[in-house]
């Protein structure tokens, strides 16, 4: 997450925005710094408060932050990372905005205790008070909007109502207009920084500050300071500074706020390690294996606040919406103010306060904030599930799919097997089994070989190397066991030694028929007797098919390169509606378009690289357990920071909120607009309850989509 870097289009610098309240504020400063000479292009993300602008590397930053503070806002360089705790920016803007809403406030009262005694001259003072410290915000965005960007903004449309209103006379509803909405864009800020807190939540998991190992003393250093190689030490109960991999202790690490995990995870040499996690009990030295740029928590940000800024395609049709309704509404005022007067000799001033009335109405503020702010809240809400989605567009489309198919090796199953039964014969025990098998096997890297060793070492018998080992490709492996030949590996291989196993067969029947492999092992010809190794599914796998199910999403489909026997019954157990087996990733992604072509969007679920055409090719691309895969990171639309699939359902229930959440507010606030404007143009409303009504509503649609970070994973 660059803050300045430089290519042949330009010099691109990252600057954190302040005092944004919706939308409108975002398209506001973006068109203002992109007519600056020297800027290129400026993209303003009203969800995480930063601006990425491309400029000429001669163009002074200082020059692009005076036009946004000009334009009524304020804008530092952002901080990359994980930084000292501090007042976070903009805590002073806030703060004499609240002190200005607060002075704004008593001042109208005030002067509407002075109407009520008929002291006019004061009540008219106060109301001019009231008036300009609660207005002058937003007068002075809109004048600089009109000028520069000849644009008619929200804060256009207001400044004419509070002027409007006061060339008429009617001072005090010019104060109350301009408490009014001051209090509602204050209160509509300190709501929106609910859901991006979840960045900012994220950048403090981090420590500032790690230990590091230099000879035989340990020194504290800025994260930033830190290099790839160095050695940081993690005490009991302190956060992991840096990503890094384990070279010496053992702890459990609780790794929830990254990904989502509900239970410590045990950690040994030569485990992985990433920023942000809790060490438990244990003391650990963690070799860095990434820079503090890159660890897993300043990619997670990075991708949050690049999903946040990418607009749904109903949050694209609400913008280009508001952008031909504004001006439409400012023609219908136009007409409301001078037809009666022109047309049916009523009174100027009735037609133009009906007019300033719809204006204040018709203001499409709480329309263009209603899927945003749903958005911002649906995708904060997923990250701090493991869930990262990587825009408005993929958690739209999430909630949309009909089917889903599933990869089955390292997605259903763990992608790494393990022994499940030994089957001793010939009198001997499984424990003699499993040491000679083991012996054979401690010169192989195999996963079958490997599968034996980590059970053998489990047990706790330690492994005897065998000599002369000896690979037969395909069929097993030939080592000298105890003085003695043995062997390990499939029937065909015993067939073709002719050594007998029959004692064996009727054990192999089971075994074969659920999809394992069985493995026979001999010594000096005989057959000691069977291993069944297999692929384990993961125990979660059933329930979240069911979950599907549930959902709504058939059919459940498994797309394998695996044999039609393994496959089918992986299927079966986790209760997938169809399998299909023996496909290469490009036949995974042909059937990804025939599925699509006969259910309509679809879902793949998959574990990463081998994956990529068919997760490509997905409506929806869904990569699983991509904590320190940049490849899964970067490809997938959904990415799951853990192995559980019970995320995938999480993750389709949290979609379908977030859109039930949007039509709500899109309904709101195109129900309360029809009827309002309505009663304005009947003149059955007067222009301080038209702005009541405008920022109650960008308020309660706002409240409305913050519920969604209170949503439960199941």
């Amino acid at each position: 997450m660059s803050i300045r870097t430089t290519s042949e289009q330009g010099t691109s610098t990252n600057l954190q925005v302040t005092g944004m309240d919706c939308a409108d504020c975002a398209a506001t400063i973006g068109r203002n710094v992109g007519m600056v000479e020297g800027v290129m292009s400026a993209d303003v993300s009203f969800a995480s408060s930063r601006m990425v602008i491309v400029h000429d590397e001669s163009l002074p930053i200082s020059e692009i932050i005076a036009t946004v503070e000009r334009t009524g806002y304020g804008a530092t360089v952002a901080v990359d990372g994980p930084v000292a705790e501090k007042e976070p920016e903009g805590f002073w803007i806030r703060d004499r905005r609240a002190v200005e809403t607060s002075v704004s406030g008593l001042a109208t009262a005030a002067g509407l205790v002075a109407m009520a005694l008929g002291v006019e001259v004061a009540a008219q003072g106060l109301f001019g008070v009231a008036i300009v410290i609660g207005g002058y915000r937003f007068a002075r965005r809109g004048a600089y909007s009109l000028v520069h960007s000849r644009v008619l903004d929200i804060n256009v449309l207001m400044s004419i109502a509070v002027i409007g209103a006061i060339v008429i006379g009617q001072w005090e509803e010019a104060a109350v207009v301009a408490f009014l909405f001051a209090l509602g864009n204050f209160l509509e800020s300190l709501t929106i920084d609910r859901a991006r807190s979840a960045i900012t939540t994220l950048m403090k998991l981090a420590p500032a500050e790690a230990r590091v190992i230099r000879g035989d003393q340990r020194v504290s250093l800025p994260t930033r300071e830190v290099n790839v190689g160095d050695v940081i030490v993690v005490s009991e109960g302190e956060r992991i500074p840096l990503d890094g991999q384990v070279i010496a202790g053992g702890s459990s690490v609780n790794q929830a706020p990254i990904t989502g995990e509900s239970m410590p995870v045990d950690k040994s040499i030569g485990d992985e390690v990433f920023a942000g996690s809790v060490n438990g009990e244990g003391y650990l030295e963690v070799m860095v294996s990434r820079p503090y740029q890159e660890n897993t928590i300043n990619r997670i940000i990075k991708l949050v606040e690049e999903a946040q800024a990418k607009k749904a395609p109903v949050e694209r049709f609400v913008d280009s919406f508001a952008r031909r309704y504004t001006p439409t509404v400012v023609a219908i005022a136009g007409l409301i103010m001078l037809v009666p007067w022109l047309g049916f000799g009523q009174t100027f001033e009735s037609g133009f306060y009906r007019a300033l009335v719809l204006l204040v109405i018709a203001c499409p503020c709480a329309l263009v904030i209603s899927t945003p702010v749903a958005t911002v809240a649906g995708i904060a809400r997923a990250a701090r599930a493991g869930l990262l989605i990587k825009g408005g567009a993929y958690l739209e489309a999430a909630g949309s799919i009909r089917a889903l198919a599933f990869d089955k090796t390292g997605t259903l199953t763990h992608g790494r097997p393990e022994v499940v039964d030994i089957v001793p014969a010939d009198g001997n025990t499984a424990d003699d089994v499993i040491r000679i098998a083991a012996a054979i096997e401690s010169r192989s890297s195999h996963p079958f070989a490997l599968a034996i060793l980590r059970y053998q070492r489990h047990s706790g018998q330690l492994v005897t190397p065998a000599s002369d080992f000896v690979s037969l490709t395909g069929r097993g492996a030939r080592a000298r066991v105890e003085g003695q030949v043995g062997y390990i590996g499939s029937h065909r291989l015993f067939d073709d030694l002719r050594i007998d196993y029959n004692e064996l067969t009727e054990a192999m029947i089971p075994h074969e028929s659920a999809g394992r492999t069985t493995l026979l092992v001999a010594k000096d010809s005989r057959c000691v007797g069977l291993i069944a190794v297999e692929d384990t599914i993961r125990p979660e796998a059933r329930d979240a098919v069911d979950a599907l199910h549930r959902a709504g999403i058939r059919p459940v489909i498994v797309l394998s390169g695996d044999r039609e026997r393994t496959a089918r019954f992986v299927a079966d157990y986790v209760g997938a509606d169809e399998v299909r087996a023996g496909l290469l990733p490009g036949q995974k992604a042909d059937a990804i378009t025939e599925l699509t072509a006969r259910y309509g969007p679809v879902a793949m679920v998959g574990d990463g690289v081998n994956d990529g055409p068919a997760l490509a090719t997905a409506s929806v691309g869904i990569a699983m357990g991509v904590v320190g895969s940049d490849v899964a990171l970067e490809t997938a639309d959904i990415a799951l920071m853990s192995d559980n699939l019970n995320k995938i359902p999480t993750a389709i229930r949290l979609s379908s909120a977030t859109l039930a959440t949007i039509r709500q507010n899109v309904s709101i606030s195109l129900a309360t607009k029809v009827l309002f404007v309505a009663l304005g143009a009947l003149g059955l409303v007067g222009l301080w309850v038209a702005v009541f009504a405008d920022m109650g509503i960008s308020l309660l649609v706002t409240a409305n989509a913050m519920r969604l970070l209170k949503l439960r994973d199941s």
